[in-house]
């Protein structure tokens, strides 16, 4: 997956250190659709030259193979006999591929480093170390796993100088095979030529992603067409006529042909998808929104296929999974405005709706650390080792500051505001003027603590991994900030242990992706949410203000993440990070929610062209 795949090796390698190491990895490393043909010629061979040696027919055996997997474009790369006693096998993992590095400098040993473009600021990382040749054409031969996820960064030092011999960047195949050319420099060439040359295509791991991805829309295209056949009048009539015929030539042919039963019968026999349909109380756009990100966090947590766009991001940047825990709060975040308006219109009292959002809260919090504890392996319930921060816990801690919030401050809502003259243009904001105060009171205080706490060791407004990263200059200071607060008032062992930044960025301080600071920005997320249950309760006689005011929402926030991000992965001033939950990763993730949101209310709750099928099923369990 990352630098850290090819760890499992050094164990092999480090016993093999010497003049060949590395060549018998090579060899045994070739691929075996390649072998199986070469070594039945050699077998017929040895069996046709020395029929009863059962011993030289081995060693022909051997010497084909080893032939067959050290071939390199521009002729066949030679080995002496001791390299058969070295061989070693790499077993390639999902996101690797094989690199034979092939060194024909005499007498220079080189060391390999390697790093992934996605790795911001990294040290380059050990991959392996090639010996010298020993004569001119016979190059030494080491073999080492690369990553396949990402571009990358391979650099060839000599190991006694360490001077830089030559640098170039690459895009791995997933279990292709490569050879990297280090050959021989001639007299009056000052720059040691360095190519990569493809031994073994590699497989195309993306494409089961790409068929299902074909396949759902061929799906979602037929179904459309039928719809929009459905629709169509002089289809449904030549549907009807047929049903119709049939059924009548059925009541000819039978005993109940008389026609007052037929009448009965042809009435009832009816199809239901021609009734017209009841509208339903419910906004389906919301219940089908909060399916998708149901289906998504199962899919996510299941492994996702293990493909790297499936997982979190190591640190900045987003991949798939990082869509869904947002989208979940800003959901919530909706319901809890549609929900609460909708029980205290039932005349439920602000108390007992108070207490019943307690003690939810303290349901999901309670559920979060006693239930899902990470180290029940450790037994039943490891207090001395237990993450007290979680999703479940920050849902509890979310929901409740949200609700309180709006019942504390909770108004009427007008009927219509068609019908209201004092229904402004702004109405869905002027009305909650306090709850917006304490927001951005709250996005105040996670600024200041971000940007100005001092953090022993480390830079203040650190936001970095630490780790690897920024040169190795901040080891211990994952999260800056954030991860500070966690360690102290929570302590090492009671926050997560393996965050996503230990794959990439090889951090080993512990970091919490759901820490308290943290919180902070999901319930600003969460009230985001709010906003748009607000929009779609207040015009809900009006769609295009509802269409008009989830674009400008969509544009404001993007245009608030373009800022503060620079449009770039790194380089700007808060970049997008699900393990900090920055305020970019807050307003980019809201604004694409009111996006989805701008499509699914006139597709699903207007037009009714789709029902929200499949995703809505998921929310009649709830």
């Amino acid at each position: 997956m990352t630098g850290a795949r090819p760890c499992p090796a050094k164990k092999r390698r480090a016993r093999e250190r010497g003049g060949g190491e590395g060549g018998g990895a090579a060899a045994e490393a070739a691929p075996g659709r390649e072998r199986r043909p070469v070594a039945a010629a050699a077998g017929g061979m040895s069996w046709a030259r020395a029929a009863g040696s059962a011993l030289a027919a081995l060693l022909l055996l051997a010497a084909s193979v080893l032939s067959a997997s050290l071939l390199a474009p521009g002729g066949s790369l030679e080995r002496s006999t001791r390299d058969l006693d070295r061989k070693r096998h790499i077993e390639l993992k999902m996101d690797q591929a094989l690199l034979l590095i092939h060194n024909e400098l005499l007498g220079t040993n080189l060391t390999v480093y390697w790093n992934s473009e996605r790795c911001y600021h990294c040290l380059l990382q050990v991959l392996v170390n090639v010996s010298g040749s020993g004569k001119p054409g016979e190059p030494s031969i080491a073999a080492a796993a690369v990553s396949t996820q990402h571009r990358s960064i391979l650099q060839l030092n000599d190991t006694l100088e360490e001077k830089e011999v030559c640098r170039l960047e690459y895009t791995f195949g997933e279990f292709g095979n490569y050879s990297l050319l280090v050959k021989h420099v001639h007299d009056g060439v000052s720059e040691i030529p360095c190519e990569i040359v493809v031994n073994k295509d590699p497989v195309d791991s993306n494409l089961p992603v790409c068929i299902a991805f074909l396949v759902g829309l061929a799906v979602i295209i037929a179904v459309c067409f039928l719809r929009f056949l459905l629709s169509l009048d002089d289809f449904n009539n030549w549907i009807s006529k047929t049903i119709n015929s049939r059924e009548t030539d059925r009541l000819i042919n039978s005993e109940l042909g008389s026609p007052s039963r037929a009448g009965q019968l042809g009435e009832d026999a009816q199809p239901e998808a021609w009734r017209p349909s009841v509208v339903p109380s419910r906004l389906r756009c919301v219940d089908t929104f909060r399916g998708i990100a149901l289906i998504l966090m199962v899919f996510v947590n299941y492994g996702g296929g293990k493909y790297w766009y499936f997982k979190h991001a190591s640190w900045n940047g987003l991949t798939v999974a990082d869509l869904v825990f947002p989208w979940f709060v800003f959901i919530m975040g909706s319901s809890i405005f549609l929900s609460m308006t909708s029980i205290l219109q039932r005349g439920c009292s602000k108390c007992r709706l108070l207490g019943k959002v307690a003690w939810r809260s303290f349901l999901l919090i309670s559920i979060g650390i006693i239930i899902v504890n990470p180290n029940y392996c450790l037994g039943p319930l490891s207090w001395d080792k237990v993450r007290i921060p979680g999703v479940l816990q920050r849902l509890g801690v979310t929901y409740f500051v949200v609700a309180v919030l709006e019942l504390l401050f909770a108004k009427p809502v007008p009927e219509s505001c068609a019908l209201e003259r004092r229904c402004s243009s702004l109405q869905d904001i002027t009305s909650s003027w306090p709850q917006w105060l304490f927001i951005l009171m709250l996005e105040g205080v996670w600024l200041a603590l971000t940007f100005f706490l001092p953090v022993p060791g480390c830079p203040t407004g650190y936001l970095g991994p630490g780790g690897i990263g920024d040169r190795g200059q901040y080891p211990n200071c994952t999260g800056g900030a954030a991860g500070y607060i966690d360690r102290m008032l929570l302590g090492d062992d009671h926050i997560y242990q393996h965050p996503s930044s230990t794959v990439l960025y090889h951090t080993t301080a512990a970091h919490d992706p759901e820490g308290i600071l943290g919180t902070i920005n999901s319930i600003v997320m969460a009230f985001l949410g709010v906003q748009a249950g607000k929009i779609l309760l207040y015009y809900k006689d009006q769609t295009k203000g509802i269409l008009i005011r989830f674009t400008a929402w969509c544009c404001f926030l993007g245009l608030i993440s373009a800022a503060l991000t620079k449009i770039s992965e790194n380089e700007g001033f808060i970049p997008i990070n699900k393990n900090l939950w920055s305020i970019s990763y807050v307003t980019t993730l809201s604004s694409f929610a009111f996006f989805i949101l701008l499509i699914l209310y006139p597709i699903v709750d207007v037009k009714g062209l789709w029902t929200g099928t499949p995703f809505f099923y998921p929310e009649l369990n709830r």
